[in-house]
This record gives C-alpha cells, structure tokens and sequence, in this order.
C-alpha cells in the first residue's frame, strides 16, 4: 500500500493533444502523440497504443490526463516524455482518459 504523500509525488495534468501521427516502427499498432500542457511544462511528446479506439484526426484537440514527471523513455523512434493515462476496455484495448469538460491547460489532478 502506498502513503498519500507517495501519491503525491505523481504528477498527473491536463494537456491537448496538438498533433498526433501514425507510428509505424512501433511493435504493437500505435499513434506518436504531442500534448500541450501549457505555459509551466510546455508541449511534450509520447506515444499510445490507442489505434482501435482512435482515428488521427479526432485526437487533435482532444483533452488526455498524463503523468509528466516521469524520466522520459525510449520507445522505439520516439522518446516519450510523458505517460498518456487510460484505462482497458472489456477486450483490453485502451480508451483514454481526460476531463469531461474543458479544463485550463496544465491542471494538475488531485
């Protein structure tokens, strides 16, 4: 079991998706992402594998939650930046998770 004060230590926000790109180097099918999380951490790169759920042209302007304090991570071609949050659906494929509304960029989740 984690402390809340661990919990604490991840940096969840809210950031627009300002460009989105097929990644065909990729081992599973994936999109390579850029996400706009505002003035105090800027645009940052990542990679998803939400190809099932999600054509290239939606995700633009979309609005995704992700971890922003990870290191970043090499993924094939792409050094991701950020983790882009969501969660399986009944057959496993990710559905992303964001804000129900539109919420000022770089909103930190608590």
């Amino acid at each position: 079991m984690i402390t809340y004060a661990d919990f604490e230590q991840v940096d969840i926000r809210v950031g627009r998706i300002t460009r989105a790109e097929p990644f065909p180097e990729a081992r599973k099918p994936a999109y390579k992402l850029w996400v706009d999380f505002g003035a105090e951490i800027g645009e940052k790169r990542s990679s998803a594998q939400i190809t099932v759920h999600y054509k290239l042209e939606e995700l633009v302007g979309r609005q995704v939650l992700a971890v922003v304090n990870f290191p970043p991570r090499q993924i094939g071609k792409v050094l991701s930046e950020v983790l882009v949050l969501g969660l399986p659906d009944a057959d496993g494929q990710v559905v992303l998770i964001g804000p129900g509304q539109d919420v000022p960029l770089g909103g930190k989740l608590f």
